[in-house]
């Protein structure tokens, strides 16, 4: 817990104290592991990052965000490295921003730095960076890409082979980006949110195919169906074959999967769930202020006043329901056949 006494602040794990104080702590994150947690912090010297209540050194004008690397040992932030009078808007644009990996600067400043990630080894650091005034691109490691685009947003590293991707914005649409080449070899009007299969031998995204609708691509394919509202981000099934999304069209919510959304609508979804065949669906669902479970698009069990996300068993032949009825908390168990 972030805590503060006598004006100072700082973190509480177990109920024992970081030894460091500060003027200020937030943005507290844990590791993947759990081992490591670390906050952003702002001292007499100015901003930085606390990991297991280490700082790093030396602070910096700005920290605006930071990740961590999977095992949770290492971090990067975007860091101001150079102060701006007020209104100084050429020196700006002579770059005032880079990344900061464990307290240690990229060689290069950028107009600004966004999207942070980690390879999964923890070793290299990718960022989306503004070259120019509209001249957007990836670096990696402080090195940009050769190619330009119009906008990028978020990269991330492919889990298995390291290499990078980004949505990247071009004459011919937004394209997906695979270490500055066009990896799908076509354009939408709009991609965001890559996904990769636990294998990471597929990637889904969200796109749109024309202005005003919205659908998924996977691997450079885009579902036939279209929404007018939203499509969230992508779920891959355990094997990697199958994907769900929520999905909202005029106003009504639903699952959509394989490019076929159910049949039912409801005043609001949650993130499907796989079985660990690939084979089922399920997801909690609301409808007239009742919450319940909804598998491969129809209702089972009871309707509840409260509910938990739900848990598929190993086996994958039912689902384990955390409910409010009433005043009182339950635990239901729904045979995959609906009982």
């Amino acid at each position: 817990a972030i805590t503060m006494a006598d004006d100072e602040w700082t973190t509480l794990v177990d109920g024992v104290a970081w030894e460091q104080t500060f003027e200020y702590v937030w943005n507290l994150r844990f590791g993947q592991s759990g081992k490591v947690i670390a906050a952003q912090v702002k001292g007499d010297e100015g901003y930085g990052i606390c990991l297991d209540g280490k700082t790093w050194e030396p602070s910096f004008l700005q920290i605006r965000d930071y990740v961590l690397c999977p095992d949770g040992t290492r971090a990067a932030g975007s860091a101001q490295v150079k102060e701006l009078a007020e209104g100084d808007i050429f020196g700006f644009l002579e770059g005032v921003w880079t990344v900061a990996v464990d307290g240690q600067t990229w060689d290069r400043n950028f107009l600004n730095v966004w999207g942070l990630d980690f390879s999964q080894d923890g070793k290299k650091v990718a960022a989306e960076v503004r070259l120019e005034s509209t001249v957007y691109t990836v670096a990696v490691d402080g090195k940009p890409w050769e190619s330009v685009y119009g906008c990028v947003w978020e990269p991330c590293f492919h889990p298995k082979n390291g290499s990078v991707l980004a949505p990247a914005k071009t004459d011919s649409g937004w394209i997906l980006v695979c270490d500055g080449k066009d990896l799908w070899g076509r354009g939408f009007g709009q991609l965001w949110r890559p996904i990769f299969s636990s294998d990471g031998t597929r990637i889904a995204a969200v796109v749109s195919p024309k202005f005003g609708r919205w659908t998924m691509a996977v691997d450079g394919k885009a579902w036939n169906r279209t929404f007018g509202d939203a499509v969230a981000d992508p779920v891959f099934s355990p094997d990697g074959k199958r994907v769900a999304a929520i999905v909202k069209d005029k106003n009504r919510w639903t699952i959509g999967v394989d490019g076929i959304h159910w049949s039912e609508t409801f005043d609001m979804v949650w993130t499907p769930l796989f079985s660990p065949d690939g084979k089922r669906v399920v997801a909690k669902v609301e409808r007239n202020g009742k919450y319940a479970l909804a598998l491969d698009g129809k209702v089972v069990g009871k309707e509840y006043d409260g509910m938990y996300d739900p848990v598929i068993g190993p086996e994958g032949d039912r689902v384990l329901v955390k409910a409010l009825e009433g005043a009182k908390y339950c635990r239901r168990v729904v045979m995959m056949g609906g009982s």
